[in-house]
Protein backbone atom coordinates (compact mmCIF):
# COMPACT_ATOMS: atom_id res chain seq x y z
CA UNK A 1 0.00 0.00 0.00
CA UNK A 2 1.23 3.45 -0.91
CA UNK A 3 0.70 6.03 1.86
CA UNK A 4 1.13 8.97 -0.50
CA UNK A 5 -1.47 7.66 -2.91
CA UNK A 6 -3.86 6.84 -0.06
CA UNK A 7 -3.58 10.42 1.21
CA UNK A 8 -4.30 11.76 -2.27
CA UNK A 9 -7.35 9.52 -2.61
CA UNK A 10 -8.53 10.48 0.89
CA UNK A 11 -8.38 14.14 -0.14
CA UNK A 12 -10.44 13.31 -3.21
CA UNK A 13 -13.06 11.43 -1.18
CA UNK A 14 -13.44 13.86 1.72
CA UNK A 15 -12.85 17.10 -0.18
CA UNK A 16 -10.31 18.43 2.33
CA UNK A 17 -6.57 18.76 2.19
CA UNK A 18 -4.86 16.01 4.19
CA UNK A 19 -3.29 17.41 7.35
CA UNK A 20 -1.71 16.11 10.54
CA UNK A 21 -5.15 15.55 12.09
CA UNK A 22 -6.00 13.08 9.32
CA UNK A 23 -2.82 11.01 9.54
CA UNK A 24 -3.85 8.84 12.52
CA UNK A 25 -7.14 8.01 10.80
CA UNK A 26 -5.31 7.03 7.62
CA UNK A 27 -2.81 4.91 9.58
CA UNK A 28 -5.65 3.16 11.41
CA UNK A 29 -7.41 2.44 8.11
CA UNK A 30 -4.22 0.95 6.71
CA UNK A 31 -3.88 -1.31 9.75
CA UNK A 32 -7.51 -2.40 9.45
CA UNK A 33 -7.05 -3.31 5.81
CA UNK A 34 -3.77 -5.14 6.50
CA UNK A 35 -5.55 -7.34 9.06
CA UNK A 36 -8.23 -8.23 6.51
CA UNK A 37 -5.82 -9.43 3.82
CA UNK A 38 -5.47 -13.07 2.84
CA UNK A 39 -2.07 -14.49 3.63
CA UNK A 40 -1.22 -14.78 -0.07
CA UNK A 41 -2.71 -11.41 -1.09
CA UNK A 42 -0.48 -8.85 -2.77
CA UNK A 43 -0.24 -5.93 -0.32
CA UNK A 44 0.90 -3.70 -3.19
CA UNK A 45 -2.28 -4.17 -5.23
CA UNK A 46 -3.46 -0.71 -6.26
CA UNK A 47 -7.06 -1.48 -5.27
CA UNK A 48 -6.02 -1.58 -1.61
CA UNK A 49 -5.07 2.09 -1.78
CA UNK A 50 -8.65 2.92 -2.70
CA UNK A 51 -10.01 0.65 0.02
CA UNK A 52 -7.79 2.30 2.66
CA UNK A 53 -8.77 5.79 1.54
CA UNK A 54 -12.47 4.88 1.62
CA UNK A 55 -12.04 3.34 5.08
CA UNK A 56 -10.26 6.46 6.34
CA UNK A 57 -12.96 8.65 4.78
CA UNK A 58 -15.70 6.77 6.64
CA UNK A 59 -13.80 6.79 9.94
CA UNK A 60 -13.18 10.53 9.56
CA UNK A 61 -16.87 11.31 9.05
CA UNK A 62 -17.85 8.97 11.87
CA UNK A 63 -15.56 10.93 14.17
CA UNK A 64 -17.01 14.23 13.00
CA UNK A 65 -20.60 13.14 13.50
CA UNK A 66 -19.88 11.52 16.86
CA UNK A 67 -19.76 14.93 18.45
CA UNK A 68 -23.10 16.67 19.04
CA UNK A 69 -23.74 18.42 15.76
CA UNK A 70 -27.42 19.04 16.06
CA UNK A 71 -29.56 21.90 14.85
CA UNK A 72 -31.73 23.84 17.20
CA UNK A 73 -35.18 24.63 15.85
CA UNK A 74 -38.27 26.27 17.26
CA UNK A 75 -39.65 22.90 18.33
CA UNK A 76 -36.44 21.54 19.82
CA UNK A 77 -33.29 20.00 18.44
CA UNK A 78 -32.79 17.54 15.61
CA UNK A 79 -29.90 15.92 13.79
CA UNK A 80 -28.91 17.49 10.53
CA UNK A 81 -29.94 15.48 7.49
CA UNK A 82 -26.74 16.47 5.68
CA UNK A 83 -24.57 14.51 8.13
CA UNK A 84 -26.67 11.38 7.70
CA UNK A 85 -26.30 11.65 3.93
CA UNK A 86 -22.53 12.10 4.14
CA UNK A 87 -22.19 8.98 6.30
CA UNK A 88 -24.51 7.06 3.99
CA UNK A 89 -22.41 7.92 0.93
CA UNK A 90 -19.14 7.19 2.76
CA UNK A 91 -20.50 3.75 3.73
CA UNK A 92 -21.59 3.11 0.15
CA UNK A 93 -18.17 4.07 -1.19
CA UNK A 94 -16.48 1.72 1.27
CA UNK A 95 -18.81 -1.15 0.42
CA UNK A 96 -18.01 -0.68 -3.25
CA UNK A 97 -14.29 -0.95 -2.59
CA UNK A 98 -14.83 -3.99 -0.38
CA UNK A 99 -16.53 -5.66 -3.36
CA UNK A 100 -13.70 -4.57 -5.64
CA UNK A 101 -11.13 -6.10 -3.28
CA UNK A 102 -13.14 -9.20 -2.39
CA UNK A 103 -10.47 -11.54 -3.80
CA UNK A 104 -7.81 -9.94 -1.58
CA UNK A 105 -9.59 -9.85 1.77
CA UNK A 106 -10.98 -12.45 4.10
CA UNK A 107 -14.72 -12.76 3.67
CA UNK A 108 -16.16 -14.17 6.85
CA UNK A 109 -13.53 -13.34 9.42
CA UNK A 110 -14.28 -9.66 10.02
CA UNK A 111 -17.30 -7.68 11.03
CA UNK A 112 -18.37 -4.95 8.67
CA UNK A 113 -19.55 -1.52 9.75
CA UNK A 114 -23.02 -1.12 11.21
CA UNK A 115 -25.63 0.29 8.90
CA UNK A 116 -27.82 3.01 10.33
Amino acid sequence: MDTGRIKTLFELFCGEECSAQHEPIIELAMLEVEKMLHENADANDIRLNYLCAAMANLRYYQALTASDRSTFTYGGKMLEDKEKKILHFAEGLLKGYFRLCSDLIKGDEFIFIGVT
